[in-house]
């Protein structure tokens, strides 16, 4: 099959390393793949490696729904599927459909579900024109049917993958390697608890909140709190660390192509998301052994740690410090999750569910 994924721009998201991910399965199993975004470069523009790359914008306007001659760089791949990914790519998605039909180009066109955020008009529009919908959670899914009247016979549910699975298990020698060294840089001992969240700051990540529940820890407690990621809200959440006199526990270390060795070195996965789909930082956590505390917003649940109603700080509070104090309890829910991530969110599953839903479509 000729393969095309319509992404905005290779920011560091979660989005935009399943498209990455996507493309080079698709590619290993040998179809020919065209990522096609609208804006040029992106943090994660060199992992495509050998993957085709085709670039709308001419030089980068800052527009992340301005895609100018999109239907002709269409028509010039000529794919059989058009996989549409993220918020733009899938409010563009709908004119892609009725262009294709326009010129006789019989392509499938696939949206995607993976955001937990208000969809722009021209998305829901889409929602009801294009060939199919993959939601990435069932709780996405739901979504589709209840608030945006999508047909069920329309909606296949392909969770997110691994996009950094464990390259060994948390007793060889690498990882214990790698944690050592990691905390050693750090200044970090074995009697420090490291809580981490890896993810973009941006306003539905909501970091802020994390570092108020990070301030009312007890006093007693020996942890740290590492975050990992850039965005538009870090330095708001950095400034509110200094303000809440926790910033000397608490560490920013921006955007890691390769987050591995945050994995390796930290004990407790946290999350306080206002919105989410699926979240790849913790079925990634999972997958490391890493258990968890996340507000329980759109698709948490289906990563399989432990959720709290949204807001509850009491309640997340009192799951972290459960955790935090049993090492016991948080041995036996890091051999659970290991187990059920690495099943459930296997890259070569997710990669073939698709390969598989592309080539029903097709007939």
């Amino acid at each position: 099959m000729k393969i095309q994924i319509l992404q905005d721009r290779l920011r560091s998201g979660g989005t935009e390393r399943q498209t990455i991910l996507l493309a080079h399965a698709f590619m290993k199993a040998g179809h020919v793949v065209q990522v096609m975004t609208f804006r040029p470069g992106g943090a994660l523009a060199e992992t495509l490696g050998p993957v085709s790359r085709r670039v709308l914008q001419p030089f980068d306007l800052g527009l992340d729904w301005f895609a100018p001659g999109l239907h002709r760089a269409i028509k010039q791949f000529s794919p059989e599927v058009i996989l549409c990914m993220g918020r733009m790519a899938n409010s563009w998605a709908g004119a892609v459909k009725r262009k294709c039909g326009q010129v006789s180009l019989r392509a499938t066109v696939i949206g995607t579900m993976r955001t937990g955020k208000p969809l722009p008009r021209r998305f829901r529009d889409s929602l009801q024109i294009v060939d199919h919908v993959v939601a990435n959670s069932n709780d996405a899914a739901h979504r589709l049917t209840s608030e945006y009247a999508v047909s069920t016979a329309k909606i296949s549910v392909i969770h997110n993958a691994l996009v950094f699975p464990p390259r060994g298990s948390q007793a060889d020698e690498r990882t214990r390697s790698l944690r050592a060294s990691t905390r050693l840089e750090n200044g970090v001992t074995e009697t420090t608890t490291v809580m981490v969240c890896i993810a973009m700051f941006r306003p539905e990540k909501n970091q802020r909140a994390l570092v108020d529940l990070f301030a009312k820890l007890p006093a007693q407690e020996n942890c740290q709190l590492w975050f990992v990621g850039d965005g538009s809200t870090r330095s708001q959440v950095q400034a509110h660390a200094h303000a809440r006199g926790v910033a000397g526990r608490i560490k920013f270390f921006g955007f890691q192509a390769d987050p591995e060795r945050f994995y390796a070195a930290a004990d407790l996965a946290v999350l306080t998301s206002r919105s989410e789909a699926l979240s790849n930082f913790l079925i990634e956590a999972h997958a490391h052994g890493l258990p968890s505390v996340a507000y329980d917003v759109m698709g948490v649940k289906e990563c399989g740690g432990i959720g709290v109603a949204l807001g509850d700080e009491a309640a997340f509070i009192e799951k972290l410090l459960s955790l935090v104090r049993d090492s016991s309890a948080r041995a036996r829910e890091s051999e659970r999750l290991r187990v059920y991530a690495r099943e459930a969110f296997a890259p070569e599953k997710q990669a073939g569910e698709y390969l598989n839903l592309f080539a029903r479509l097709r007939g």
